[in-house]
């Protein structure tokens, strides 16, 4: 095996499906594993992301991943919490998103399997995060899994294998600009 240099020049041989966690309360954190998945499908791996909030609004991805023949997104939710009629249903949607995560996750279909806002579906305690860092340590073994959204639980950034965390410096909605087509939807 050819080695392949690394940041520091240093060399790594081993390779292994990584768990990737975008994190942090800057914006691009769905975006970034978005290009994660648009540079996955340019080498024709196979990819899906699940959306674990995101469900009743129609926005810029959900009309640019049947153009990629190796990316399917779901969106599984009816939209954030703060938009909720009953955080029930919320709590539900997220169990049912979780179980269909797993399936995709041990299917064998996919190179990458992203779960868009998982944190926050952790982080609010809408799901154990002990199930979720058992399963993810026993994925497939050269799976990607890419983690998205604000306040990653401590027990998340443990097991990953990559964590950035987006901060804001400046945002356009603190000049009264509202949220744009193909920027942030």
């Amino acid at each position: 095996m050819k080695p392949t240099i690394t940041r520091a020049g240093a060399t790594a041989k081993k390779k292994k499906g990584l768990v990737i966690v975008n994190t942090g309360d800057g914006k691009g954190k769905t975006t970034a594993a978005l290009g994660v998945a648009l540079r996955a499908c340019g080498y024709g791996m196979k990819v899906i992301m699940l959306q674990f909030f995101k469900g009743k609004w129609k926005y810029g991805e959900l009309r640019s991943a049947p153009k990629l023949e190796t990316f399917e997104i779901h969106p599984m939710g009816q939209g954030f919490t703060w938009e909720s009629k009953d955080i029930r249903i919320d709590k539900a949607m997220v169990r049912d998103a979780w179980q269909a995560a797993k399936e995709k996750i041990l299917s064998g279909k996919y190179d990458i399997v992203i779960l868009d806002e998982i944190n926050y579906a952790l982080s609010y305690d809408f799901l154990p995060v002990e199930d979720v860092v058992d399963f993810l340590r026993n994925k497939p073994q050269m799976l990607h899994v890419i983690l998205t959204g604000r306040d990653a639980k401590p027990e998340i950034v443990e097991i990953a294998d990559l964590v950035t965390e987006m901060r804001e410096v400046k945002h356009p909605f603190q000049q009264g600009i509202s949220a744009q087509k193909g920027i942030e939807f």
